[in-house]
C-alpha cells in the first residue's frame, strides 16, 4: 500500500491558492484514476484506488497546513504505512514557478506543514514532491502563499500538477523513488 499526501488548507476560500498545489496533484489523480475522496476520523478526506492489486490512498489532511501532521502521524499508524511506502506533494516558494523538485528526505525548509509532518511521524526521511510557487512580490509570504494562480502562471502551473501526478504515477508503477527523482527532477 502506499500513501500519497497533498498539502494544502480545506475550504472553498483556499481553493486554488498557491499553498493547495499538493491538493491540486492528489485531486488530479482521483480523477484520472477515478477516485473519490471521503472524510474519515483522522481529519482529512482520503480517496483509494488499485494499481496492479496494490491499494493507492490520496489523503487530503483537513487540519490546516500547520497541522497537517494530526492527520498524517495516524494515518500511516492505522494502515500500516512505511516510510517508503509514503509520499509529500507540497508547495515551495523558494523555488521559481512551475519548477518541479523530487527529494528523499530534507529539512521542513521553513514549510509549516512538512515542519509538522516531521514533528508527528518523527524523522525527516520521507519521499516528497515539491513544486515551485516563486517567492512573494512586495507580498508577505503569508499573502503570497493565499494568493490564486494569476491567469499568466496557470498555464505553468497546470503543467507542473500534471508532471507531479505523472511522478506519483511513475513510482505507483513499480519503480523506487530514486529511479522516479531520476525521470522527473
Amino acid at each position: 500500500m502506499k500513501m500519497i499526501v497533498g498539502l494544502g488548507n480545506p475550504g472553498k476560500k483556499y481553493e486554488n491558492t498557491k499553498h493547495n498545489a499538493g491538493f491540486m496533484v492528489v485531486d488530479l489523480l482521483a480523477k484520472e484514476h477515478g477516485a473519490i475522496f471521503k472524510k474519515n476520523t483522522f481529519e482529512a478526506e482520503v480517496a483509494d484506488y488499485f494499481v496492479k492489486g496494490e491499494k493507492i490512498l490520496l489523503v487530503k489532511p483537513m487540519t490546516f497546513m500547520n497541522e497537517s501532521g494530526r492527520a498524517v502521524g495516524p494515518l500511516m499508524t492505522y494502515f500500516g504505512i512505511d516510510l517508503e511506502e509514503l509520499v509529500i506533494v507540497a508547495d515551495d516558494l523558494d523555488m521559481e514557478l512551475g519548477k518541479l523538485r523530487l527529494r528523499q528526505k530534507g529539512s521542513a525548509g521553513g514549510h509549516n506543514g512538512l515542519k509538522s509532518i516531521i514533528s508527528h511521524i518523527g524523522t525527516q526521511e520521507f519521499d516528497r514532491i515539491k513544486i515551485g510557487i516563486g517567492r512573494p512580490n512586495g507580498k508577505t509570504v503569508v499573502n503570497h502563499v493565499l494568493s490564486t494562480f494569476g491567469k499568466d502562471e496557470a498555464a505553468t502551473i497546470a503543467n507542473s500538477v500534471a508532471r507531479a501526478a505523472d511522478a506519483v504515477d511513475d513510482f505507483i508503477e513499480g519503480n523506487d523513488f530514486l529511479q522516479t527523482m531520476n525521470r522527473f527532477n
